[in-house]
Protein backbone atom coordinates (compact mmCIF):
# COMPACT_ATOMS: atom_id res chain seq x y z
CA UNK A 1 0.00 0.00 0.00
CA UNK A 2 1.40 3.38 -1.04
CA UNK A 3 1.55 5.99 1.75
CA UNK A 4 -0.46 9.19 1.33
CA UNK A 5 1.46 12.19 -0.01
CA UNK A 6 3.04 14.43 2.61
CA UNK A 7 1.68 17.42 0.68
CA UNK A 8 -1.13 17.30 -1.89
CA UNK A 9 -2.70 20.31 -3.60
CA UNK A 10 -5.44 20.44 -6.22
CA UNK A 11 -6.54 23.50 -8.23
CA UNK A 12 -4.80 25.73 -5.66
CA UNK A 13 -5.49 29.44 -5.94
CA UNK A 14 -4.08 32.41 -4.06
CA UNK A 15 -4.95 36.05 -4.72
CA UNK A 16 -3.66 39.30 -3.30
CA UNK A 17 -6.57 41.58 -4.10
CA UNK A 18 -6.92 41.57 -7.90
CA UNK A 19 -3.52 39.89 -8.41
CA UNK A 20 -3.84 36.12 -8.99
CA UNK A 21 -0.57 34.57 -7.83
CA UNK A 22 -1.46 30.86 -7.80
CA UNK A 23 -3.80 29.96 -10.64
CA UNK A 24 -5.24 26.47 -10.24
CA UNK A 25 -2.01 24.54 -9.72
CA UNK A 26 -1.99 20.91 -8.67
CA UNK A 27 0.69 18.53 -7.45
CA UNK A 28 1.89 16.34 -4.64
CA UNK A 29 5.04 15.56 -2.69
CA UNK A 30 5.57 12.11 -1.24
CA UNK A 31 7.13 11.51 2.19
CA UNK A 32 10.93 11.70 1.97
CA UNK A 33 10.88 13.16 -1.54
CA UNK A 34 13.05 16.15 -2.43
CA UNK A 35 11.37 18.55 -4.85
CA UNK A 36 12.51 21.85 -6.32
CA UNK A 37 10.04 24.43 -7.52
CA UNK A 38 11.56 26.47 -10.30
CA UNK A 39 10.24 29.62 -11.93
CA UNK A 40 10.89 33.24 -12.66
CA UNK A 41 10.81 35.93 -10.02
CA UNK A 42 7.27 36.72 -8.90
CA UNK A 43 5.65 33.57 -10.27
CA UNK A 44 4.42 32.34 -6.86
CA UNK A 45 7.11 29.89 -5.67
CA UNK A 46 7.47 31.45 -2.22
CA UNK A 47 3.71 31.96 -1.94
CA UNK A 48 3.14 28.26 -2.60
CA UNK A 49 5.66 27.27 0.08
CA UNK A 50 4.14 29.73 2.55
CA UNK A 51 0.73 28.10 1.93
CA UNK A 52 2.20 24.72 2.93
CA UNK A 53 2.77 26.08 6.45
CA UNK A 54 -0.42 28.19 6.49
CA UNK A 55 1.60 31.36 6.65
CA UNK A 56 -0.70 32.28 3.75
CA UNK A 57 -4.29 31.07 3.45
CA UNK A 58 -5.54 29.91 0.06
CA UNK A 59 -8.46 31.38 -1.88
CA UNK A 60 -9.51 28.20 -3.67
CA UNK A 61 -8.71 24.57 -4.27
CA UNK A 62 -7.63 21.97 -1.76
CA UNK A 63 -4.38 21.71 0.21
CA UNK A 64 -3.59 18.78 2.50
CA UNK A 65 -0.33 18.73 4.47
CA UNK A 66 0.52 15.70 6.60
CA UNK A 67 -3.15 14.70 6.63
CA UNK A 68 -4.39 18.15 7.73
CA UNK A 69 -6.80 19.91 5.38
CA UNK A 70 -5.55 23.50 5.10
CA UNK A 71 -8.43 24.38 2.78
CA UNK A 72 -10.59 25.04 5.83
CA UNK A 73 -11.06 28.79 6.26
CA UNK A 74 -10.46 28.65 10.00
CA UNK A 75 -7.94 26.49 11.82
CA UNK A 76 -7.52 26.60 15.57
CA UNK A 77 -4.34 27.87 17.18
CA UNK A 78 -3.72 24.30 18.33
CA UNK A 79 -4.00 22.97 14.75
CA UNK A 80 -1.63 25.63 13.44
CA UNK A 81 0.93 24.88 16.17
CA UNK A 82 0.73 21.18 15.34
CA UNK A 83 1.17 21.89 11.62
CA UNK A 84 4.10 24.25 12.12
CA UNK A 85 5.83 21.82 14.47
CA UNK A 86 5.71 19.21 11.67
CA UNK A 87 6.60 21.39 8.66
CA UNK A 88 10.08 22.91 8.67
CA UNK A 89 10.72 26.10 6.71
CA UNK A 90 13.90 27.88 5.65
CA UNK A 91 13.39 31.26 4.02
CA UNK A 92 15.68 33.05 1.56
CA UNK A 93 16.18 35.83 4.09
CA UNK A 94 16.71 33.63 7.12
CA UNK A 95 17.53 35.64 10.23
CA UNK A 96 19.78 34.04 12.81
CA UNK A 97 20.88 35.19 16.22
CA UNK A 98 24.37 36.65 15.72
CA UNK A 99 25.19 36.52 19.46
CA UNK A 100 24.68 32.73 19.49
CA UNK A 101 26.88 29.93 18.19
CA UNK A 102 25.99 27.81 15.16
CA UNK A 103 25.08 24.93 17.51
CA UNK A 104 22.84 27.19 19.60
CA UNK A 105 21.08 28.51 16.47
CA UNK A 106 20.54 24.95 15.19
CA UNK A 107 19.10 23.70 18.47
CA UNK A 108 16.95 26.68 19.50
CA UNK A 109 13.74 25.65 17.67
CA UNK A 110 13.62 22.01 18.79
CA UNK A 111 14.32 23.06 22.39
CA UNK A 112 11.84 25.95 22.53
CA UNK A 113 9.09 24.83 20.13
CA UNK A 114 9.17 21.06 20.56
CA UNK A 115 10.45 20.93 24.16
CA UNK A 116 13.21 18.46 23.28
CA UNK A 117 16.10 18.04 25.73
CA UNK A 118 19.32 19.92 24.94
CA UNK A 119 21.53 16.78 24.66
CA UNK A 120 19.16 15.24 22.07
CA UNK A 121 19.02 18.49 20.10
CA UNK A 122 22.81 18.78 20.14
CA UNK A 123 23.15 15.16 18.97
CA UNK A 124 20.78 15.80 16.04
CA UNK A 125 22.49 19.07 15.13
CA UNK A 126 25.92 17.40 15.10
CA UNK A 127 24.56 14.48 13.03
CA UNK A 128 23.16 16.74 10.30
CA UNK A 129 26.18 19.03 10.46
CA UNK A 130 28.51 16.10 9.72
CA UNK A 131 26.18 14.60 7.13
CA UNK A 132 25.44 17.71 5.07
CA UNK A 133 27.35 20.75 6.01
CA UNK A 134 31.05 20.87 6.15
CA UNK A 135 33.82 18.99 7.81
CA UNK A 136 34.53 22.17 9.71
CA UNK A 137 33.82 22.09 13.42
CA UNK A 138 30.76 23.82 14.80
CA UNK A 139 31.80 27.41 15.38
CA UNK A 140 32.23 27.77 19.17
CA UNK A 141 32.00 31.57 19.13
CA UNK A 142 29.14 33.85 18.12
CA UNK A 143 28.43 33.99 14.40
CA UNK A 144 29.96 36.77 12.37
CA UNK A 145 27.77 38.67 9.92
CA UNK A 146 29.80 37.24 7.02
CA UNK A 147 29.25 33.67 8.25
CA UNK A 148 25.51 34.26 8.43
CA UNK A 149 25.46 35.65 4.88
CA UNK A 150 27.70 33.09 3.23
CA UNK A 151 27.04 29.70 4.82
CA UNK A 152 24.34 27.29 3.73
CA UNK A 153 24.41 25.55 7.13
CA UNK A 154 21.36 27.52 8.21
CA UNK A 155 19.29 25.23 5.94
CA UNK A 156 19.90 22.50 8.52
CA UNK A 157 17.70 24.21 11.14
CA UNK A 158 14.39 22.51 10.22
CA UNK A 159 16.02 19.10 9.85
CA UNK A 160 17.30 19.23 13.44
CA UNK A 161 13.61 19.53 14.42
CA UNK A 162 12.91 16.26 12.51
CA UNK A 163 9.85 17.58 10.69
CA UNK A 164 7.55 15.37 8.65
CA UNK A 165 7.89 17.87 5.80
CA UNK A 166 10.49 20.50 5.05
CA UNK A 167 10.21 23.42 2.64
CA UNK A 168 13.28 25.41 1.73
CA UNK A 169 13.16 28.77 0.02
CA UNK A 170 16.75 28.60 -1.16
CA UNK A 171 17.76 29.36 -4.73
CA UNK A 172 20.47 26.66 -4.62
CA UNK A 173 18.21 23.67 -3.90
CA UNK A 174 18.97 20.53 -5.93
CA UNK A 175 16.69 19.87 -8.90
CA UNK A 176 14.89 16.53 -8.70
CA UNK A 177 11.41 17.32 -10.01
CA UNK A 178 10.00 20.25 -11.92
CA UNK A 179 6.31 21.21 -12.15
Amino acid sequence: MTPAPAIAFTQLEKNYGELRVLKGISGYINPGEVVSIIGSSGCGKSTLLRCFNRLESINGGQLIVNGMDLSQPKLSVRQLRLLRAEVGMVFQQFNLFPHMTVLDNLTLAPRKVLGQPTPECSRMARFFWKKWACQKKLIPTPISFQAVKSNGWRSLVPFVCSPKSCCSMNRRAPLTQNW
